[in-house]
């Protein structure tokens, strides 16, 4: 019952109007739906064909988010029911969703992936680059994706004012996309290390692992 009370408790620490997206990733069916038992319903994975199999087994009333780097010749795996894919960083990624989407005739909801981290191994689009897409002729002619906000993973620092800063300017970037007609309503920022920072800059959607399931299980 670890998972129920460590959902419980972390749910209180959360504003309402904050989406806890819990990241099931190498976790197993039972912990997945201990949670879900106990109200959970929006969970994330970073392996397309991990999350799939789990789409497979368990409630399908469970919300399931893409939160890893995404391989665009796996979007076909989870086209058919993926419900937010957070981790879009590329035109040619958008087009493949776009393609995989039409064959099941749905609009699948993106998030756009900001790189706000010092750090090289971290993924994204600089500011300019979202800008550039979301104005471009090839983005308007994708009818079965909807861009609904952005997505950001900060620096990994002790220093919280240099974590605070990059979720800042995210949020500062969010609301002028939307002051300009972007329509953007998620903003994914903060992991279970920084969440409160996250929050505490505008983030709406936070992705929490460890802090419900604990240590994440690695797989030799």
């Amino acid at each position: 019952m670890l998972v129920k009370q460590n959902l419980i408790e972390f749910t209180n620490k959360i504003p309402s109007h904050v989406t806890l997206v819990a990241v099931s990733k190498t976790k197993p069916i039972v912990d997945i739906q201990e949670a879900y038992n106990a109200g959970q319903r929006v969970f994330g994975e970073n392996k397309i064909q991990e999350m799939a199999a789990k789409h497979e087994a368990l409630p399908k009333d469970i919300q399931w988010h893409m939160i890893g780097h995404l391989q665009s010749n796996k979007v076909k795996y989870m086209a058919h029911f993926v419900d937010l894919i957070h981790g879009v960083d590329s035109l040619k990624t958008l087009k493949e969703i776009n393609k995989q989407a039409q064959k099941h005739n749905r609009i699948i909801p993106c998030l756009l992936q900001a790189k706000i981290a010092k750090e090289e191994t971290k993924f994204g689009l600089s500011f300019e680059k979202i800008e550039e897409i979301l104005a471009s002729d090839e983005f308007a002619a994708l009818k079965n994706i909807k861009v609904t906000g952005l997505m950001g993973m900060a620096s990994f620092s002790s220093d919280d004012q240099i974590v605070s800063e990059e979720f800042k300017r995210l949020k500062l970037f969010y609301n002028k996309m939307n002051a300009n007609g972007a329509g953007f309503s998620i903003l994914s920022m903060g992991m279970s290390g920084d969440f409160k920072l996250a929050i505490n800059n505008g983030s709406n959607m936070i992705r929490v692992g460890s802090a419900i399931f604990g240590a994440r299980n690695y797989i030799a």
